[in-house]
């Protein structure tokens, strides 16, 4: 250490003219910004959806419908956690809160139909197209990042 010193090479002052300046305006064409993302349609994700698991016979079509476009969807949507990993995180680790906020849904779901719950639990492709359908009708990444 006795070898290292720290040596004072030179000391400059910037100089500028004594003029009047003006800066040029930032050009406001080309990049620097996101494109909005194109999300899909929620009836077109609905559609797919019934279209891969509508042959289950459920009892109460109607409300199992509803359950899964309206309560489900606005439940996790309005999940605190997701919602701040949406803001403040990435794709994956939202996608991660996601299938938690809906798995907290869908336990709160049991209590008014088993049914469904019962499909969620024992259908792993249902399970996956339920988490895909419902990340892709909430999902919204904030505009800050």
């Amino acid at each position: 250490m006795d070898s290292y010193r720290v040596e004072k090479r030179a000391a400059m002052k910037i100089q500028l003219p004594d003029a009047d300046a003006e800066i040029a305006p930032v050009p406001t064409v080309g990049g620097g910004h996101k494109p909005e993302p194109e999300l899909e349609r929620l009836s077109n994700i609905i559609k797919s959806f019934n279209e891969q698991f509508g042959n289950i016979g459920w009892v109460d079509q109607d409300r199992i419908e509803r359950l899964l476009t309206q309560d489900i969807v606005v439940n996790v949507a309005a999940d605190t956690a997701y919602q701040n990993a949406q803001k403040n995180s990435d794709v994956q680790n939202a996608r991660i809160e996601l299938d938690k906020a809906l798995g907290r849904v869908m336990i709160a779901v049991m209590k008014d139909s088993t049914e469904l719950f019962k499909q969620y639990v024992d259908n792993p492709e249902l399970k996956r197209g339920l988490a895909d359908m419902v990340f892709a009708a909430t999902y919204k990444k904030s505009a800050a990042a």
